[in-house]
Order: structure tokens, then sequence, then C-alpha cells
């Protein structure tokens, strides 16, 4: 006999994005902040203590709270009511951001630059069970700008990856905002490895 279905309630969902909104951008991950102590440096520092600072007062890390990148784990035995899914998390987005005091980065048009609010970039997983995770990134763009991508041909191999990625950030110079983090996917097709990195 199979298993009932799991309910989750869209409003639940809501509450849980808009939350994670916030601590996404106040609070830095603990493999983060041990990195920068590891690396001893006074720039090192000056980041640790602005982390610190920004929790303490629930305020953003950096100013530029980024685009919201949202990835939704959902167990296959897991059913969502009282909503859309996707409006939920819109909707969580929204809440969070205003809650949060949060900078509204994203525009409707890149060209005519018309004010948008807030819209999430969604990324949807299915999985066995019934558990539902949720992550929320922000995507700050001083990083995202300096985002590259390189089809490299077969012959290449590894060493061909290794000196696109030197080349990567040697021409991002000081451009992207520290601390420097390098996600580098290899493999699938150009949205399959920009996910993978």
């Amino acid at each position: 006999m199979r298993n009932p279905l799991r309910e989750i309630n869209a409003a639940e969902i809501t509450q849980t994005v808009a939350k994670l909104c916030r601590d996404a951008n106040y609070y830095l991950p603990g493999d983060v902040k041990s990195a920068l102590a590891a690396a001893d440096n006074d720039i090192c520092k000056i980041l640790l203590e602005n982390a610190e600072i920004a929790a303490a007062e629930q305020t953003p890390i950096c100013q530029d709270t980024g685009m919201a990148v949202v990835f939704m784990e959902i167990g296959q035995d897991v059913h969502i009511t009282g909503g859309d899914l996707t409006e939920a998390i819109t909707a969580g987005v929204a809440r969070g951001y205003d809650e949060g005091y949060l900078r509204k980065s994203t525009v409707s048009d890149p060209f005519l630059r018309a004010e948008r609010g807030n819209a999430p970039v969604i990324h949807y997983e299915i999985t066995p069970g019934a558990a539902l995770k949720i992550t929320v990134a922000p995507k700050g763009f001083g990083s995202e700008n300096m985002t590259a991508l390189k089809m490299l041909r077969p012959a290449d191999g590894e060493r061909g990856a290794v000196d696109f990625v030197v080349q990567t950030v040697r021409l991002a110079g000081s451009n992207s905002c520290p601390p420097l983090l390098i996600g580098v996917g290899v493999g699938g097709t150009a949205e399959r490895a920009l996910l993978l990195s």
C-alpha cells in the first residue's frame, strides 16, 4: 500500500522563503567564515568583522543583495496545497526583501531598465521521498557580471579547462566582489555546466 502524500501549505513556503532571503543576506555561511579566518590577512579580517556586524545588527552583509536564486528539492510524495508553488516562492522573496529592507536589484527589461522588484530565478528538482528542501542564494551582480562560459573541444582536455578558469580569474581581477569564490562546472549542456558551478 502506497504512503499518503505529505501536504505542505503554500503559505508555509512563502513564510520560509521570506526568512531564508533575510538569513542569506545577514549571515555568512560557516565554511566561508572559516576560510576567511584561515586566510589570516587584513582584508579577510575586515570581511569577517563586517559579517559579524551584519549578523548582530540584522543588516545585509553587502549592499548588493542580488537576485534571489531559489533551489527547490521536492520529494515526489509531497503535495503543495493552498496555492501555486511558484507564486508562493515569488511572494516569499518579495516579503523577505521588503521586511529585511533588502535592495531589489532586478529589472523587467535589461535595456529599458524598468524596475521589477526582485522576481526570483527558481530551479526545481524532484527527489525521492516526502521531504521539501529550500535553498535561497542571493546572487550579487558583482559576481554575476564576471561569470564566464566556454565550450571546450574534446581535445582541450583538463588542461584546457584549467587554463580557461585561470584566464577568467585574471580577466575578472578586482572587478568581482570579494571574497572571490570560484565555482567550476564541467560537463553536460551550457546551462547544466553553469548549474554545476
